[in-house]
């Protein structure tokens, strides 16, 4: 089974309403004082999510991150998180401390418990439950055929990162991209208002516009020379059709993709990349032209 496979699967199963069938990262739960409670749990795992090499406090940092990520999805603010941790060597544990300590402070996270194992000297497995709470929650499935598709930031930093960190030369700053992302919580809280749907970029841009295409029921086309590139990546990789399908199938960037109706403006700095569009499947253009999808739209378990 791959990842797309057994949630499927998942989706037969006995499913509280708050879970929307699975169709999106994040589950809601009743109201909390006039809000929406917003649960999302991930996982990263050594050797697929981050590096055996990688700073332990990194780990910790980018464990809070693409969960906090999900919540900016949603249109919400962090109340707390719960980490389920596997205990090892004592100076990698004591760093990767540091660094929780310093993201759960940095997005005012605070924890609220987890549970601890010992691992055994098998891969590192880490897991963390973030809950939020949102005025208005946006969710992935929610376009219109005719809206705009919107990107925040840009993309491609982290996949870059990822072969800096594994010895090619290159910035920090595309090195941090990939260790240390930056989950877009206030652009998210003001865009829930608006966005008609909106998810978060985690396993490459290609893959995750065409899951919240199937999401709303809807194609998406998206123009490959409008997803914004930072001038680093642009020195380190360049900029033509090659690099940019490698950009926007690497993963890992945690900006925010979101739709929103016709010509209407985002309320915080964004890029639009595309159009959602009645039928089904992605389409992309380069300078206007239609051009072949790449055997690889982006990263999924088990493929």
């Amino acid at each position: 089974m791959n990842e797309a496979e057994f949630i499927a699967a998942l989706a037969r199963l006995p499913l509280h309403p708050g879970a929307d069938g699975l169709r999106d990262d994040a589950a809601i739960l009743g109201h909390r004082a006039g809000e929406q409670l917003v649960l999302t749990k991930d996982m990263i795992v050594e050797g697929v999510h981050y590096l055996p090499l990688d700073p332990p406090d990194d780990v910790a940092w980018k464990l809070v991150a693409v969960n906090l990520s999900d919540l900016a999805a949603k249109g919400a603010r962090p109340v707390g998180l719960m980490l389920g941790y596997m205990l090892g060597d004592d100076a990698w544990d004591r760093a990767f401390l540091t660094g929780l300590d310093e993201a759960i402070r940095a997005f005012d996270a605070p924890l609220l418990g987890g549970d601890t194992v010992r691992g055994g000297g098998r891969a590192r497995t880490l897991s963390l439950t973030a809950i939020g709470a949102a005025d208005r929650v946006a969710r992935r499935g929610g376009a219109k055929a005719g809206d705009s598709l919107w990107v925040t930031g840009t993309i491609g930093d982290a996949g870059a990162g990822l072969r800096i960190a594994q010895g090619a030369d290159g910035p920090e700053s595309l090195r941090s991209a990939y260790r240390r992302p930056v989950p877009r919580i206030a652009e998210g809280r003001a865009l829930s208002a608006d966005a008609s749907a909106m998810m978060d970029i985690s396993d490459g841009l290609l893959i995750d516009a065409s899951r919240m295409a199937a999401a709303s029921g809807l194609a998406v086309g998206i123009d490959l020379d409008a997803v914004p590139l930072s001038d680093a990546l642009r020195d380190f990789s360049g900029d033509d059709e090659s690099a940019r399908l490698a950009a926007v199938t690497a993963g890992d960037d945690y900006e925010l993709l979101f739709a929103l109706p016709g010509d209407t403006q985002p309320p915080v700095a964004a890029t639009r990349i595309g159009r959602l569009e009645p039928g089904e499947g992605l389409t992309l253009r380069w300078r206007g032209n239609a051009l072949s999808l790449p055997d690889r739209l982006g990263f999924q378990h088990g493929s």
